[in-house]
């Protein structure tokens, strides 16, 4: 399936129904009065989270979505029928902007979040609603209410458990494929993956989910290369997995590069735990190896992990660091969900 993480909509309320004027006429009846019904009320427009989702590329090919208009009243005091909604199903993690694609509307994370996007109209008052003792036969009824219309921007930042950095070609893809069953393309050249990927991966008793990030450049935060549309996937995971290629010349500029988009994009991205792997070390003899694990350590102030996704060589301990920070994360969100909860006596 492929992926789609942005994608513009058009959504429109149903208008309500118009009231009806009619009166009452039976037999033997001379002034039967006034019966005419309310009109319906305009379906709503709601955004709703399912779970078997993680993709928005089914707006790719519809783009407009309107919900019924509610039906007129009619006479005997037959009120019209509210027009059915209209429900646009997302993926967890999906935020709604507004046209100017910076005012946040709405954001479900959960399956069966719902948000009200756009509000449909009411129905008018038939002309039985307005009969009083001076005015005993009205012939006037309200028309509905018209619906709203707006332009919106869904857009998916991903949900998964830890998120793989680093520049183009620094074996992101070979790595998921390795430890996943997901298929990103792999080929030898840089900005191969052109939108994220995610596989399942199972480690020490637990599941979690890995992404693969394409690959982050100078000016990244900027929207150079691919852009901010991204990094804004690393938001939600609770580790990184920062890549560096053991192949370049300078391996401490590189990991310079991707800490330093990380920081200048912000939401706390650089705040987050970090684990750092030089890939691709099957392509180096031990001493060279042992030289760029120096040079790393001595700008990222923590040891690297050898990483060769190709041979195997360090991906149990890759996956086993990664499963410790995300149970540890997930303790504490426990922990913190706990203490937030109403005490039950």
């Amino acid at each position: 399936m492929k992926f789609l993480d942005q994608a513009k909509i058009y959504i429109a309320s149903g208008a309500g129904g118009p009231g009806s004027v009619s009166f009452r006429r039976e037999k033997f009846i001379e002034f039967g009065g006034p019966d005419g019904g309310d009109g319906g009320k305009g379906g709503d427009v709601w955004v709703e989270c399912v779970a078997n989702l993680n993709t928005l590329i089914d707006y790719r090919y519809r783009q407009h979505f309107k919900a019924q208009s509610g039906q007129g009243g009619m006479g005997q005091n037959r009120s019209g029928v509210s027009g059915n909604d209209a429900v646009i199903a997302v993926p967890p993690g999906t935020q709604v902007f507004a046209e100017d694609q910076e005012t946040l509307l709405a954001e479900v994370m959960q399956p069966g979040d719902r948000v009200r996007l756009a509000r449909g109209g009411n129905g008018g008052f038939g002309n039985a609603h307005f009969k009083s003792p001076t005015n005993r036969a009205p012939r006037h009824a309200n028309p509905g209410q018209p619906g709203e219309e707006l332009t919106v921007w869904l857009r998916l930042k991903l949900i998964a458990d830890a998120g793989i950095v680093g520049l183009p070609n620094a074996g992101k893809s070979t790595f998921l494929a390795t430890v996943s069953a997901a298929k990103p393309k792999i080929a030898d050249y840089p900005f191969t993956t052109l939108h994220p990927n995610l596989g399942v991966v199972r480690e020490a008793g637990l599941d979690f989910v890995l992404a693969d990030i394409p690959g982050l450049i100078e000016g990244a935060h900027e929207g150079a290369g691919l852009g901010t549309r991204f990094l804004g996937h690393v938001e939600r995971c609770r580790v990184l997995l920062h890549l560096v290629d053991a192949t370049m010349d300078d391996i401490a500029g590189a990991y310079r590069t991707v800490r330093g988009e990380l920081k200048a994009y912000g939401e706390g991205i650089e705040k987050k735990k970090e684990i750092i792997a030089l890939s691709k070390c099957d392509a180096l003899d031990e001493d060279t190896i042992a030289a760029k694990i120096a040079e790393l350590k001595g700008v990222a102030r923590k040891k690297p992990l050898i990483l060769s996704a190709v041979s195997g060589k360090g991906v149990k301990q890759v996956l086993t660091a990664l499963a410790r920070e995300i149970a540890k994360g997930k303790a504490a969100e426990a922990a913190a969900d706990e203490e937030k909860a109403p005490w039950t006596p």
